[in-house]
C-alpha cells in the first residue's frame, strides 16, 4: 500500500543511510540517530499501518520500544531536523514556489501524535483526525489565484 518492498529498500539502503546521517546529524546521541534511520526505513516499507509496532515488526531488527522511545520521549529538538530536511528538498527540487494543502487523515484511537476530535473538510465530518500538509512543487507560473508566499523561518522553510 504505497511503500517499498524489503528488496527495493535493500537496494537503496546505502543512499537512505547517507540521507539519514545528514538529516539526523543534529541529534546529540548515536542511538538517537540510529533510531531515526530505522524510523525512516519503517515509514518507507510497504504496509497499511505506519504506527510504531507494525513498523518495528516489518523491520524485524529493532524492538518497538526503541522506536517508541525515539518518537515519544527521547529528548531531541525536531527543529534542526526539519530545517535540514527543508534545505535538502529545496536544493534537490529548486522550487519556484510551494503549494501547500492541508489534508485530514482519519484516525482510530487517541494516542497518535496530533490526533483529536476535529472537523475534517477532507472527510466531510468531525471524526478523530490527524492533520498533515501535502506540498507539491509548483510549475514555473503560479496558480491564477496565487496571493503571495509565506515562509516560516522557525520551521526551516524559505519563500
Amino acid at each position: 500500500m504505497g511503500g517499498l518492498t524489503a528488496a527495493e529498500l535493500a537496494r537503496i539502503r546505502g543512499r537512505l543511510e547517507a540521507f539519514a546521517d545528514d538529516i539526523f546529524a543534529s541529534l546529540p546521541r548515536t542511538d538517537q540517530r540510529a533510531r531515526g534511520e530505522c524510523y525512516l526505513r519503517g515509514l518507507m516499507l510497504d504496509g497499511r499501518r505506519k504506527s510504531i509496532e507494525p513498523m518495528a515488526a516489518r523491520l524485524g531488527e529493532v524492538h518497538y520500544q526503541s522506536l517508541h522511545h525515539f518518537v515519544a520521549v527521547s529528548p531531541w529538538d525536531w527543529r534542526p531536523v526539519r530545517r535540514r530536511l527543508a534545505e535538502v528538498l529545496c536544493a534537490a527540487l529548486s522550487p519556484t514556489a510551494w503549494a501547500v494543502d492541508d489534508t485530514g487523515f482519519p484516525k482510530d484511537g487517541s494516542c497518535s501524535v496530533g490526533v483529536q476530535r476535529q472537523y475534517s473538510g477532507t472527510l466531510g465530518r468531525g471524526p478523530t483526525a490527524s492533520w498533515g500538509c501535502r506540498s507539491t512543487r509548483s510549475p514555473s507560473t503560479p496558480p491564477a489565484r496565487w496571493t503571495g508566499g509565506c515562509s516560516s523561518p522557525s520551521a526551516g522553510t524559505r519563500p
